[in-house]
């Protein structure tokens, strides 16, 4: 059986629905984002997707450069996934550009290229949550749904002197039913939203001391009355990072380097990677990989270590750079090896590196 959080002291619910409309319009011009002014369904819907894990000040280069190449749904469906995957490229997260894909496909084929306003239809597209499905309804589409996020969830927590567990999906959905029946329907129901958005990104920190002074519901918050400020909310642990090992192989010959297309499925599924093994390799053990591969190092030179950090894996990396002999009577680029190779141009355009091997492209120039 499924927990249920009671929630106390709901009856601020109102006045703080109230407080924030207001809120928002007067301080709309300090948080100009590109996506609110011209918020259609499908640029609140790129947007959404795009902001999820990523701060909005990193997502406008992408959203920008996106809609340039994608203007339309109908467009985002016939991208090439090659394109599709350097388009995204540096923003992480890739299985969102697929499932974008995957949901245009799908909206093109059933409802006429255009994004549904049914919040079951909206949820049954791929990559599209409740969170999602509330924020695209309410901004888009005008209706009354409250999008329920870590912003949510910490002003609620805060206002309402919550101690639930913001990580339990009980507590998510009791502040989810006690938002709704007090939501706004119209344009209002989209600044609500965005009003939670903005109080929890500059105001309503999640770490270190929140700007009390400045918030708006500063006369309302319970938090603020009692000096919980800090202590709220309440929030039990993420499970710990598994840690891998990796050794990175900077394989080079003259101007072009390896690449190497990582599985259809799992982490980071399809992208282009340089080619890597497992563990923290010794200089025999690299020379033993090469002669195994039919190549041969002309120079080997070790590369500072470098980590990336993914949500539940961290990477160490050591690397090598392989400066790679010819082949007899051949160039690595004509062998029959598991890697294309490429130059730092054709990298740059066409092949889409993950943010986890960026570390290591000033090393594809040769010096």
């Amino acid at each position: 059986m499924r927990a249920t959080i009671n929630l106390l002291h709901t009856e601020l619910i109102p006045d703080l629905l109230a407080i924030l409309p207001d809120w928002y319009r007067g301080q709309a011009d300090q948080r100009e984002l590109p996506w609110r002014n011209c918020p259609t369904p499908y640029h609140t819907w790129l947007s959404e997707i795009m902001l999820q894990q990523t701060r909005a000040s990193a997502v406008i280069p992408y959203y920008e450069r996106f809609l340039a190449s994608l203007p339309d749904i109908a467009a985002l469906a016939a991208c090439d996934d090659e394109r599709l995957m350097k388009l995204w490229q540096g923003l992480g997260y890739y299985s969102r550009a697929r499932n974008l894909k995957k949901a245009a496909i799908l909206i093109c084929q059933e409802y006429g290229g255009q994004l549904p306003q049914d919040f079951t239809s909206l949820l049954n597209l791929p990559g599209i949550g409740r969170y999602t499905a509330s924020a695209i309804g309410s901004i888009a589409f005008g209706q009354p749904w409250p999008a329920v996020d870590g912003n949510v969830l910490r002003v609620l927590s805060r206002v309402l002197a919550s101690t639930a567990d913001i990580a339990a999906p009980a507590t998510k959905k009791a502040m989810e039913n006690t938002l709704a029946p007090h939501y706004p329907s119209g344009t209002t129901a989209g600044e609500l939203n965005q009003a939670f958005m903005d109080l929890g990104a500059t105001i309503c920190l999640p770490h270190g001391m929140p700007h009390c002074a400045c918030c708006p519901l500063a006369r309302i918050c319970l938090a603020h009355a009692e000096g919980l400020e800090l202590e709220l909310p309440q929030k039990s642990s993420a499970r710990q990072r598994r840690q891998e090992k990796h050794t990175i192989l900077l394989l080079r010959q003259g101007d072009t380097i390896a690449l190497h297309q990582r599985p259809a499925k799992g982490l980071l599924a399809g992208l282009w990677e340089f080619p890597n093994l497992p563990g923290k390799l010794r200089k025999d053990e690299v020379i033993r990989w090469l002669a195994e591969h039919d190549l041969e190092a002309e120079k080997l030179q070790i590369l500072p270590p470098a980590k990336h950090i993914f949500s539940h894996i961290e990477w160490q990396l050591s690397s090598w750079l392989v400066e790679v002999a010819p082949a007899t009577g051949l160039t690595v680029r004509d062998n029959h090896l598991p890697f294309v190779w490429a130059n730092s141009q054709e990298i740059a355009e066409h092949y889409s590196l993950p943010s986890a091997f960026q570390y290591y492209s000033p090393y594809i120039h040769k010096k």
